[in-house]
This record gives C-alpha cells, structure tokens and sequence, in this order.
C-alpha cells in the first residue's frame, strides 16, 4: 500500500468505503458543487449506490489510484481530496502512465493554498515513484479555480472538448504534462 508522507501543512491517506459520510458532508454545499453538478449537492444515498462502488473500481493502494484524504496535520480536520487514477478510466481508453489528478475541498479551504500543496505534493511523490509519464486534468471552461490550480501544478492547456461524466456530456478542458 503506498503512503505519502505529510506535506507542511496536511497529512494524506486513501479515502476507503468508509469515508462516505465525509463524501455526502463535502458534497453537500452547493458552492462546492457548482462545476460538478451545478450546485446539486449529492444525497447520501446517491453516495452510497453510486460514488462509493465508483470509487472501489479505481482504488488500487498499491498503485497510489484512489482519493486521496487531506486534513490539517495540526487537528486532523478534513479539508477534501485529491483523486488519482489513470486518465480514461472509465472510457475503456485506459493508459496507466497518463494519470489524472483532480480535487474538491471544502469552502473553508479554499484560497488558501490547499489544493495547491495537496495535488503538488501528491504528484511529486507519484512521479518519485515512477508511477506515470503524463499528469492530467480536466475542468469546465469557466472553473478558473481548478485551472488555476493546474497552471501552478506545472499544466499547460492540452485541448478543449467533452467529457461524459456522471451526468452526461459537458464541455471542458484538458490540461497536461510530460512528468
């Protein structure tokens, strides 16, 4: 099972199945939500039937795929998560060396920093082990936030296009790098 040693100011572990209630707590801010779901939060039921056995599909420990857990070093407070997994994977267009990062953090979290230091710190350390040739991302167009976020991750824009997630189609943009 791989282990990422704490950054300056968070500590890291895989998000399990039995992390939903922190899911349905993270989800359930409509703020949070807004590019995922327009502002839909997600029903504890929805987490149980749905993002849970998701979740299990992609979560391989050894490989460092999963949700990433991220809380304060000082209080252990959940702040949110960093997802790996390989890009593609739910498309049946899989590369295990083209791995997608992504994030979602609670409001009390943002702007200061913490999605930054979680995706750099987590990236660094998949790279170390040599786990991809390619970190990814992908945002909807007017999610600044997140594309900020990949721009400080080293990213370049990539392409824009759509991508089929949970709730169909939408149209979003692709960032990379060669690591």
């Amino acid at each position: 099972m791989m282990i990422i040693a704490p950054s300056t100011r968070l500590q890291y572990r895989l998000m399990t199945q039995q992390d939903g209630e922190l899911l349905a707590e993270l989800d359930s801010d409509p703020a949070v939500m807004r590019y995922i779901t327009n502002g839909q939060p997600t029903s504890r039921e929805q987490i149980e039937q749905f993002y849970l056995p998701r979740l299990a599909k992609f979560t391989n420990p050894q490989q460092g795929w999963g949700l990433w857990h991220c809380s304060l070093i000082d209080d252990d407070t959940f702040l949110g998560w960093v997802l790996i997994r390989p890009m593609h994977f739910f498309d049946g267009d899989m590369d295990e060396r083209d791995l997608e990062i992504g994030w979602r953090f609670k409001q009390m979290a943002w702007g200061k920093g913490y999605a930054t230091e979680a995706a750099k710190h987590i990236a660094a350390h998949l790279a170390q082990q040599n786990k991809m040739d390619y970190l990814s991302a992908i945002a909807l167009k007017d999610n600044l936030g997140s594309i900020n976020i990949m721009q400080k991750l080293s990213m370049t824009f990539l392409k824009e296009g759509k991508h089929t997630g949970p709730d169909g189609p939408v149209d979003v943009v692709y960032y990379r790098k060669a690591v």
